[in-house]
């Protein structure tokens, strides 16, 4: 036995020894997964598992992940306009966190085709491939299913992506709009290698006691494998689909268990159930922490209070946001951080990825470039060149019917001037294109002001279009052009937002433009004379006596002509001073040079040009 001083001595110098070793491991690269100096996202094949399925690279949390670079595939049904909205925000999430390249399969109806195709072309994210595909396609080969869920025949669309999505896809997650991440979807993709060799579909058990049938009386649910399974997050091997029949076998499930049921009531989900009671084997369940449930009979509490954090939220309730949970508040909070992030803060390259930068963006990168940061001019045009995210028809929207002299009124506002609007609808009864410039944040304001207003909430024929702030300066050109672009009359009535219409100028102009025959000529434009007031308080003139008794006790000023540099009120257009007597005097419509029209012009109505010529005239 040695003594006592030189055990220690020894068992000292051992502990050292393997603290060298474990260093000298960590730095020479001991880890085999760890990633390559040079960038290269190709890395060696891991070792395989006692049963045959390849190992994963493991990050330094210890959550396995695929190879940073690989391309990983998300599809979403996201049909209607709050479809449109709820996507962004999942989208945030997922690029929040996302350290891989992504491409998402968007199935979408022409109205969501419309707003994502726009949102996504000017969001200009590197490593984001976007793929869009036709949901009414999909709608005969589900629509014989009789649907309760709140989410129509979309909701059934999941269960026949294989007849969309390409041949050549072998996985993809599928997602529900409602869901939020709060983690890097590398590592939900990377459970695919725990599925065995007849696994085809990954789920988390459903976290409510709905198909145990135990909610209340008579509640009889579809079949399902004890609790069953949410199929608001799925893992889907594709190409074992295809190899087992995937289509035949829902079919023939689901048209089985329509003999006793009347309808699906929680959608897709019901005939996934169901085909899994059957096929057990096809089904491999994944943690609880990917698919956290918050619906009105969740039980997501035994998930969430043993996990050491969370993966996904699921507001799966027609409820949302305002579901009953004693901890819906703190979901909540996550929630709403990705609803008002500033989406300008995600166009992060993935570097070390090498991806095809976003079309337009070699382009404004080499416009910039040439930019001289001397140049005293510098910052406008800069702005001129920046790509503003934009999401047109930002809430519902129904266009009225087709008529032959119909007219928009287009204009754009800020968030100062949000209080105009219920003005605005009052006395404009017809269609309205209005562009906003807001933050992420504000539009979110923006949308509940509209939901709390009974003027603005009654009103479906104004299109809201969100221009995403970025940069200092206001681009009033840029948001006149969107609203242009989107109104849908033949004719427009362009005007600041500071200025408000005559109650009877709506139906005066539709008149004006039949009587005068305007539709077949190319140049012609009603100019619309304006005034304004320095009064906070002011009854609007209900006549043109009125308004000219107004001018002569100084209550009015043509528009630019009033003593001071700040407008404080408004009516509608402008006309030169000059011939202030000669409208004045008029009792008919009267004709000026259309060389007049090139001049500064706050308001007019003409046919509907391109948004370059009005963007030349209005500049």
């Amino acid at each position: 036995m040695l003594p006592r001083g030189r055990s220690r001595a020894l068992g000292a110098a051992v502990l050292l020894l393997g603290l060298l070793l474990l260093v000298g491991l960590f730095l020479l690269g001991g880890d085999p997964w760890a990633e390559d100096v040079g960038g290269s996202c190709c890395h060696p094949t891991p070792p395989e598992l006692p049963d045959g399925r390849p190992s994963r690279p493991a990050s330094r949390d210890g959550a396995s992940r695929p190879p940073r670079c690989q391309l990983l595939h998300v599809a979403i049904v996201c049909a209607g306009l709050n479809s449109s909205r709820e996507v962004v925000t999942l989208v945030k999430s997922m690029l929040f966190y996302r350290k891989n390249p992504l491409h998402l399969h968007l199935v979408t109806d022409a109205v969501a085709r419309s707003i994502l195709e726009m949102l996504f072309r000017t969001w200009m994210v590197p490593a984001l491939g976007v793929s869009f595909y036709d949901a009414d396609q999909l709608k005969p080969h589900i629509s014989w299913i009789p649907n309760k869920h709140y989410s129509g025949l979309y909701g059934l669309m999941k269960l026949v992506l294989l007849s969309v999505l390409p041949p050549g896809l072998a996985q993809v997650i599928v997602l529900d709009t409602d869901v939020t991440f709060a983690a890097d979807i590398a590592e939900l993709w990377a459970l695919f290698a725990d599925f065995s060799d007849k696994q085809v579909i990954g789920l988390v058990e459903n976290q409510s006691d709905w198909y145990l049938g135990n909610l209340w009386k008579n509640h009889r649910p579809w079949p399902a494998l004890g609790r069953g399974f949410n199929t608001g997050v799925i893992l889907l091997w594709l190409d074992r689909l295809r190899h087992e029949g995937w289509e035949q076998m829902w079919q023939l499930t689901a048209r089985r268990e329509l003999l006793t049921q009347p309808a699906t009531s929680l959608a897709d989900q019901d005939i996934f159930n169901a085909v899994i009671k059957e096929h057990p084997g096809l089904v491999q369940s994944l943690p609880c922490v990917w698919n956290v449930q918050l619906s009105d009979h969740t039980l997501a509490e035994r998930c969430y209070l043993e996990a050491a954090d969370l993966k996904v939220i699921h507001w799966n309730s027609p409820k949302k946001l305002q579901v009953k949970n004693k901890d819906a508040e703190f979901f909540r909070n996550l929630y709403l951080t990705f609803l008002g992030y500033d989406g300008n803060l995600l166009r992060r390259e993935l570097f070390g990825c090498p991806s095809q930068p976003p079309t337009g963006a070699e382009e404004l990168q080499h416009s910039l470039a040439q930019l001289d940061e001397e140049d005293t001019c510098f910052e406008f045009r800069q702005q001129q060149l920046t790509m503003h995210r934009v999401h047109i028809t930002f809430l519902p929207h129904k266009p009225p019917p087709p008529q032959p002299h119909d007219v928009t009124l287009v204009a754009q506002l800020s968030m100062d001037r949000l209080q105009m609007l219920e003005a605005l609808c009052r006395h404009w009864p017809g269609p309205m294109s209005l562009a906003l410039y807001l933050t992420d944040a504000e539009a979110q304001q923006f949308l509940h002001f509209v939901e709390a207003s009974p003027v603005l909430s009654a009103r479906q024929d104004v299109a809201y279009h969100v221009v995403y702030r970025e940069g200092p300066l206001y681009p009033v050109n840029q948001l006149r052009n969107v609203a242009l672009a989107q109104a849908l009359t033949p004719y427009v009535f362009l005007s600041d937002i500071d200025f408000l219409p005559a109650h009877s100028l709506y139906d005066y102009l539709r008149a004006s433009i039949e009587q005068l025959g305007l539709g077949g000529l190319r140049k012609a434009a009603l100019v619309v004379p304006a005034f304004e007031t320095l009064r906070y308080r002011f009854s609007f003139p209900r006549s043109k006596a009125e308004l000219l008794d107004l001018l002569d006790a100084g209550a009015l000023y043509t528009f630019s002509g009033r003593p001071t540099t700040s407008p404080m009120w408004w009516c509608h257009a402008t006309v030169p001073a000059t011939t202030l007597a000669l409208w004045a005097s008029a009792g008919t419509r009267w004709p000026i040079p259309w060389s007049w029209m090139h001049r500064s012009t706050s308001s007019w109505c003409c046919p509907r040009p391109s948004p370059s010529t009005c963007h030349t005239r209005q500049a």
